[in-house]
C-alpha cells in the first residue's frame, strides 16, 4: 500500500466569510466571487487522481467540490462539517471578544458548541480513514476544521490548528518525509 497524500480544499468565499462572521451550521452560499474561484480550483487540481473525493454536507463546500470538477464522485460526510460555534454563530471575534477578552477558538471551544477536542475527534476520523485507503484523498471542508486536521495529520493537538491559516479557495497537501506525517504544502491559492 502507497503512502497516500491527503488534499485539503477550503471552500469559496461567502458573505459571511468575507466580513469575519463566523459560520459554522449555517449553510452561507458561495458569492459570486467564491463561485469563481472554486472555478479555477480545476487548474490547480489538474493531472492529479484521488481515491476518495470527501466534502462537508454545507453547501459552500459542496459546491465548491462541484466547481472544481470531482461532484461526480464525491461522498458527504459530517465529520467534514465547520466547527459549532453555538452561541457565537454568525458573530466574529471582535464581537465575541466584548464579553469575552481574549477568546480564541482554538483554546477556548464555543458555549453551546464543540471544544478543540469534539473538533479533533472528527478530525481523527478523516485521517484514520485516509490513511487506510490505497491512494490519495482530497477533501471539501471550512477554514478551522482544516486547521485542526492539518495539526492531527502531524501528531499536534487540535489547539495547534490556531498556528494555520487558510485562505478561501485554498488548496493544501499534507503528505509524508518517509515514515514521517507532514504538511506539504499550505494555503495555495
Amino acid at each position: 500500500m502507497t503512502t497516500p497524500q491527503l488534499w485539503l480544499v477550503r471552500h469559496g468565499e461567502t458573505a459571511w466569510s468575507a466580513t469575519g462572521k463566523h459560520t459554522g451550521r449555517t449553510d452561507v452560499p458561495l458569492t459570486d466571487e467564491g463561485r469563481e474561484a472554486a472555478e479555477h480550483l480545476t487548474q490547480t487540481l489538474a493531472g492529479n487522481t484521488f481515491a476518495l473525493v470527501l466534502t462537508s454536507p454545507m453547501s459552500r463546500a459542496r459546491d465548491t467540490c462541484v466547481l472544481a470538477g470531482l461532484g461526480d464522485r464525491v461522498e458527504v460526510t459530517a465529520d467534514l462539517c465547520e466547527w459549532d460555534y453555538g452561541d457565537y454563530e454568525g458573530l466574529t471575534t471582535a464581537e465575541i471578544r466584548e464579553t469575552r477578552p481574549g477568546w480564541n477558538v482554538f483554546a477556548d471551544g464555543c458555549p453551546g458548541g464543540e471544544s478543540p477536542e469534539q473538533v479533533g475527534e472528527r478530525a481523527d476520523r478523516v485521517v484514520a480513514r485516509v490513511r487506510d485507503i490505497d491512494g490519495d484523498a482530497i477533501v471539501f471542508s471550512h477554514g478551522h476544521l482544516l486547521r485542526v486536521l492539518a495539526a492531527r495529520w502531524v501528531g499536534l493537538p487540535p489547539q495547534a490548528g490556531a498556528h494555520l491559516a487558510l485562505a478561501t479557495a485554498s488548496v493544501s497537501v499534507l503528505g509524508w518525509e518517509r515514515e514521517t506525517p507532514v504538511i506539504t504544502s499550505w494555503d495555495l491559492t
